[in-house]
């Protein structure tokens, strides 16, 4: 019973998707003339490492994500837990997008990194781009291009998660990103 509702709830997300809002993201990401800087947390930082290295490989795009944890976690302890990412970020500018994935997006009390890259990416004039859960947080709301999973409550981590991997690969798949053809 579980699995079919789960991949019930899969096929009802899959239909619920915006393929121009999806589209749009990929004309946003082609006209980046700098650098993507991914940020997650959690599982979401793992997919983070995936989605840079395909963008990279597959769309020749200069992504990057945090995958230095000591200097990653020696900022959390110098400066703060909510600016974490501030030495990751610290060249980035309006000729960069910064991309979220993100089950809550951010806000005050939960995933504070990714309340103050997003201020941070919005005050330097970089694009800001993501794939979120239902809520959107912080990014929803001051991002130039946002998916939202529309994941039911109890089972928004692990839909919204999948989903990011769904449309990345959809993004690097994408005519107008991919300059390089997957071996399989």
């Amino acid at each position: 019973m579980h699995i079919e509702q789960y991949l019930a709830e899969t096929a009802e997300i899959c239909s619920k998707l915006d393929a121009v809002e999806i589209d749009r993201m990929a004309a946003l990401l082609s006209n980046v003339k700098g650098r993507v800087y991914m940020i997650g947390l959690g599982g979401s930082l793992a997919n983070c490492m995936h989605m840079a290295a395909d963008l990279r490989k597959l769309c020749e795009i200069d992504a990057v994500s945090p995958d230095n944890l000591a200097e990653l976690t020696a900022w959390a302890n110098d400066a703060g837990w909510f600016k974490m990412f501030d030495g990751y970020l610290r060249l980035l500018n309006n000729e960069d997008a910064l991309f979220v994935l993100s089950v809550g997006g951010g806000t005050e009390t939960v995933s504070a990194p990714l309340t103050w890259a997003v201020a941070t990416a919005f005050s330097r004039g970089a694009k800001v781009l993501g794939i979120v859960g239902p809520n959107g947080g912080e990014t929803a709301r001051k991002g130039d291009c946002v998916i939202r999973i529309p994941a039911p409550e109890g089972r928004t981590t692990p839909h919204t998660e999948a989903f990011q991997a769904v449309i990345w690969h959809a993004l690097v798949s994408h005519p107008l990103l991919q300059k390089n053809k997957t071996k399989w």
